[in-house]
């Protein structure tokens, strides 16, 4: 966990997510259902057992974009959706919604002071203990359906106690979390492929890496699980998400929507008007420019992604953006690969802008980025780096700021309380 993860305007809430976050602060990440997470569900009463139909999805990209589409499509067809994703931009509360709307600070601190009480001494990480809570949370508050994403891997990640959902989906596969999950894409392939269950459909999203589609295949063969390969269609879908690569996330959602019919039917008009009004922050999402003291000839764009698949996204983006210079102000965390994600970016940009994360102790500094990505300009924080834009580029300038879904949440927060 990184420090933004524990920031809340409540001082109370912040508090007493500050004692999750210190659990277990020493422990390295371990995927497996660890006998401590296992027991406090059960004290819980297993409420991962009582959950609304689940659509269960990992992946390494595109997993959140996917179901921020199938969540707006469905709501706009009139089902109330239970959601848990991580991390989150700006409050823990984005984490769990509950029938529509994210969780209240009144709830979730009573959750929070509940499973502490039930877990006493047990030896829990911040994910499994903030799963069980939504889990408690999405058993005790009426819903039709609940999407679920995988925090890291699949196959022993702790969402993955579901027994039977109604389908999963994966999504785009790449090389991230290796040093957890395998150091070749095929084992990283095989570790989300553990989300799949025998009778229950698994939809795969079009893949950066061809060879990933024996593994699920195999899985799918093994389990006699069906496996259904999403195409992205030939006329793109008209949608307030940004960049090529969304279609592929799109497709993915329309098509498991299209198999859970019998059950979730939804109309052209829900889909239609869905796909315009999917609510998914900092991916590619466009900013005021005023905010910034920048005027019409400047447009400012966030994106959080992080590693090198995200890295050909954006890139792809930005090569069809030629009519004004392409800035990027970049930030990240340590141990992402930094020149992965960036070098495909950078040839379409005119300057980079290299920042720290302000009060987030695992950043990369700005010289420690630039030295990575091999160039360069080292400022201080996004503020300074779109002052020092503004002077450089005084005719206007398309400025990109990514590398990071917790600098993405500091731009955000910062907006918020302007």
């Amino acid at each position: 966990m990184y420090q933004s993860d524990i920031q809340h305007p409540s001082e109370q809430l912040q508090q007493k997510l500050y004692t999750l976050y210190t659990l277990n602060r020493d422990k390295k990440i371990d995927l497996s259902f660890r006998p401590p997470y296992l027991d406090l569900l059960e004290k819980l009463g297993n409420p991962h057992l009582k959950l609304p139909p689940v659509i269960h999805v990992a992946g390494t990209n595109g997993k959140g974009s996917t179901i921020a589409a199938m969540r707006s499509i469905l709501e706009h067809a009139g089902y109330n959706v239970h959601v848990y994703t991580s991390p989150h931009l700006i409050r823990f509360n984005e984490r769990i919604v509950l029938a529509g709307k994210p969780i209240n600070d009144e709830p979730l601190e009573k959750l929070i002071d509940e499973v502490l009480e039930l877990n006493g001494d047990g030896d829990l990480t911040f994910f499994e203990i903030t799963t069980a809570i939504a889990f408690a949370a999405f058993s005790r508050i009426p819903a039709d359906i609940c999407l679920l994403e995988v925090g890291m891997g699949g196959r022993l990640d702790c969402t993955n106690v579901i027994e039977q959902p109604l389908a999963t989906i994966i999504s785009a596969i790449g090389m991230d979390h290796a040093e957890h999950l395998g150091d070749t894409i095929e084992k990283i392939a095989a570790e989300k492929a553990g989300i799949m269950k025998a009778g229950v459909p698994c939809i795969i999203s079009p893949q950066y890496d061809g060879s990933v589609r024996s593994v699920f295949e195999s899985r799918a063969t093994e389990l006699n699980c069906e496996l259904h390969n999403v195409e992205v269609p030939a006329t793109a879908y008209d949608t307030n998400l940004i960049g090529p690569h969304q279609q592929q996330n799109l497709a993915t959602a329309i098509a498991t929507l299209n198999l859970i019919k019998d059950k979730f039917p939804v109309q052209d008009d829900h889909i239609k008007n869905g796909l315009k009004n999917i609510y998914w922050p900092a991916r590619l999402q466009q900013l005021d420019a005023q905010h910034f003291g920048l005027n019409e000839n400047f447009d400012v764009y966030l994106d959080g992604g992080h590693n090198a698949a995200a890295g050909q996204a954006l890139s792809q983006q930005l090569a069809q953006w030629t009519d004004k210079p392409n800035i990027l102000i970049a930030g990240m965390m340590d141990g992402k690969d930094s020149n992965a994600f960036a070098a495909p970016i950078i040839k379409h940009c005119e300057t980079v802008y290299c920042i720290n994360i302000v009060d987030e102790p695992k950043s990369l500094t700005a010289e420690q980025l630039q030295s990575l990505i091999g160039t360069g300009q080292c400022v201080h924080n996004f503020r300074d780096a779109i002052a020092e834009a503004k002077k450089q580029f005084p005719d206007g300038a398309r400025i990109i700021i990514a590398g990071s879904l917790y600098l993405a949440g500091h731009v955000l927060a910062d907006i918020a309380h302007a």
